[in-house]
C-alpha cells in the first residue's frame, strides 16, 4: 500500500455511506436552497467533524472555530486563544495539535459526502495541484522536501525545504474563487509522486461513487492538472477508472500521430509513430483535423486546434524503467489554444493540452479546455488558506501534527462553503455590496461569527487545571532533538550491464 490511510478508509466506508444516506440532498447541490436546510447541513457537518476528533477533541474543535471567527488573518497560532468563543489558554493551542488525534479517514468521508458544485451538464470537474508548506529553518522536522517556489521574473524560481501537499478539489462553473477541497496528502521522501496522485484520485473517485455523487452511466469525471504532472503515466495507471485527464504540456514536448499502414510485402515490423507535432516548432502545426473559434471577454478570440490519437515516445528510463514487457503506446487528444490577446504586455504564446481521450469530438474538446481554464480557481483557494486562515503559520515539528492542522483548515474552509448562504455581508466602506450566495470566502468568514451563534457547539467547556512544573530552573536540555536531511530518498537500483562485442585482433 502506498498510503497509510487506505486501510482506515476501508474501515470507515460503511459509516461514511450511512452518513451520506442520512444527509438530505447529498447527491447534487440544489439551485435554490433555504436557510433552514443550509443551517441544518452546517450543523450536521460540525457534529461529524467533532466525532472525527478522537483526542483533545474540544480543544481542536474550538481551534477550528477560532480560525473562522478571528477578526483578521491568522498570523500567530497562540493569538487564536484571544478570539471570542475560544475558552482555553494559549498553551492549549499547540498542545492540541501536538498531542491531539484525528480520524482523518473518517473526515475524508465527511467532506466527500457534501454536495459538489453543480454544472449545467451535471459533470464533475476535479483539479489536482501541489501546495507547499515552507519550513526552511526547521532542521528538527523530518520528511522535508525541496519545494519549488516561483519568483519574480524569468528563471527566478527557488528550491526551499518544506512539506508539499497534494490537493484534490472540485471546481465550480463561472469565474469564482470558491472550490471544494476533497483530499490532501503530504508527499514524503520515499513516495513516487505519480503513484501517490494516482492512488489519491482512485480513492476520491471511489468515495464519490459510494456517496452517490457519481453513478454508473454518468459522464466521466474530468481531472485537470498542470504541467508538473506526468499525465501520460497517470493515464496508464487510471485507465480502469471513469476519469478523463486533461493536463498542460510544456512547450518542448513532441507528440506523434498514428503511423500509416504498412505496405504489403515490406519487410520489418510495423511503425509505431507517425507524423510528429512539435509544440515549439510552428512548421509542424499545419492542417489540424479540428479547428474552432471561441469568444472570451478576457482573451479575445481563442483559436482552438486539436489532433486526435496523439502519443509521445516512451522509453525504459525514469518512471518506466521497471515496466514489465513492452512500453505501451498511450494515445490521446492534443489541444492547442491561441488567444487573441493577453492581459498586460505579455508575449502571445500558445497553450498546449493533452487529454486522455484518443478521439475527442468538437464538443468534448470545448468542455475539456474550458474545464482547464477553471483550474486556476484552485490558486485562489491556496492563497486564502495561507494568507487568511494561516495554514502555514504554525511552527510545528511533527509532520503528523501538520497533517492534523491541514485537515482542520480544510474543515474550516468547508464550513465557510456551507455558510455562504447564511452569512451577512459585513462589508467595509470601500467594498461593493454582495448578496448572500455570491460573496467571496473572505466576506463569508467576516460574517461567520454571527452564524456560529445560531448553531450550538458540540465542544465542552474547559475543566480547571494546573500547569505542570516544567523543566527545573537553571537545568539544561539533555534530550536534544535530532536533525534530519532534506530531499528525496531514491532506492538503489541495479545497474545495467553493457554487453560489449568481442573484437578480433589483427595478426
Amino acid at each position: 500500500m502506498i498510503f497509510g490511510f487506505l486501510p482506515q478508509n476501508l474501515k470507515t466506508q460503511a459509516v461514511a455511506v450511512a452518513f451520506s444516506m442520512a444527509w438530505p440532498g447529498s447527491e447534487v447541490e440544489p439551485r435554490a436552497e433555504g436557510n433552514v436546510q443550509a443551517q441544518d447541513r452546517l450543523a450536521a457537518f460540525r457534529k461529524q467533524l467533532y466525532r472525527c476528533l478522537t483526542a483533545r477533541a474540544d480543544a481542536l474543535f474550538e481551534l477550528a472555530d477560532a480560525v473562522l471567527c478571528a477578526d483578521g488573518p491568522v498570523r500567530v497560532l497562540a493569538g487564536l486563544s484571544l478570539v471570542p468563543g475560544h475558552r482555553r489558554g494559549h498553551g492549549a493551542v499547540y498542545d492540541a495539535l501536538n498531542a491531539g488525534r484525528a480520524d482523518i479517514g473518517r473526515l475524508r468521508w465527511a467532506v466527500g459526502c457534501l454536495p459538489l458544485p453543480a454544472w449545467p451538464d451535471g459533470r464533475i470537474r476535479l483539479a489536482c495541484d501541489v501546495c507547499s508548506w515552507l519550513r526552511p529553518g526547521a532542521e528538527t522536522s523530518p520528511d522535508r522536501l525541496f519545494c519549488h517556489v516561483h519568483g519574480r521574473g524569468n528563471n527566478a524560481g527557488q528550491r526551499i525545504p518544506g512539506w508539499p501537499y497534494s490537493f484534490v478539489a472540485a471546481l465550480g462553473p463561472g469565474a469564482t474563487s470558491w472550490t471544494a477541497p476533497l483530499d490532501a496528502v503530504r508527499l514524503g521522501p520515499d513516495d513516487d509522486d505519480t503513484e501517490v496522485t494516482a492512488a489519491q484520485l482512485r480513492e476520491v473517485t471511489r468515495r464519490l461513487g459510494a456517496a452517490g455523487q457519481w453513478r454508473p452511466g454518468d459522464p466521466d469525471i474530468i481531472v485537470v492538472l498542470d504541467s508538473g504532472y506526468d499525465v501520460i503515466r497517470l493515464a496508464w495507471l487510471l485507465a480502469d477508472l471513469p476519469v478523463v485527464l486533461c493536463a498542460r504540456l510544456r512547450s518542448n514536448r513532441v507528440m506523434y500521430g498514428p503511423p500509416p499502414p504498412k505496405p504489403p510485402g515490406l519487410p520489418g515490423r510495423p511503425r509505431e509513430h507517425g507524423t510528429p507535432v512539435r509544440c515549439g516548432d510552428t512548421a509542424t502545426w499545419t492542417a489540424p483535423p479540428i479547428t474552432q473559434d471561441a469568444q472570451s471577454a478576457r482573451y479575445g478570440t481563442v483559436r482552438v486546434s486539436a489532433w486526435n490519437r496523439m502519443h509521445p515516445k516512451l522509453a525504459k528510463t525514469g518512471s518506466w524503467d521497471q515496466h514489465p514487457g513492452k512500453i505501451p503506446v498511450i494515445e490521446g487528444t492534443l489541444i492547442q489554444l491561441r488567444p487573441g490577446r493577453l492581459p498586460g504586455y505579455r508575449e502571445l504564446k500558445p497553450l498546449w493540452l493533452w487529454a486522455s481521450v484518443p478521439a475527442a469530438g468538437p464538443g468534448e474538446i470545448t468542455v475539456l479546455w474550458q474545464a482547464f481554464a477553471r483550474r486556476f480557481d484552485l490558486e485562489h483557494t491556496f492563497r486564502f488558506l495561507k494568507q487568511v486562515l494561516g495554514w502555514d503559520a504554525p511552527l510545528l515539528r511533527d509532520p503528523a501534527a501538520a497533517d492534523r492542522w491541514t485537515w482542520l483548515i480544510i474543515a474550516a474552509y468547508t464550513q465557510l462553503r456551507l455558510a455562504a448562504a447564511l452569512a451577512a455581508d459585513l462589508r467595509l466602506p470601500w467594498q461593493r455590496p454582495q448578496p448572500p450566495g455570491t460573496m467571496t470566502p473572505a466576506r463569508v468568514r467576516r460574517g461567520f461569527r454571527a452564524v456560529r451563534e445560531t448553531i450550538s457547539t458540540p465542544a465542552a467547556p474547559p475543566k480547571p487545571g494546573r500547569p505542570g512544573p516544567g523543566r527545573p530552573k537553571g537545568s539544561r536540555n539533555t534530550r536534544k532533538a535530532p536533525r534530519y536531511g532534506v530531499g528525496k530518498r531514491h532506492p538503489k537500483r541495479q545497474k545495467r550491464t553493457k554487453h560489449q562485442a568481442k573484437t578480433k585482433q589483427a595478426g
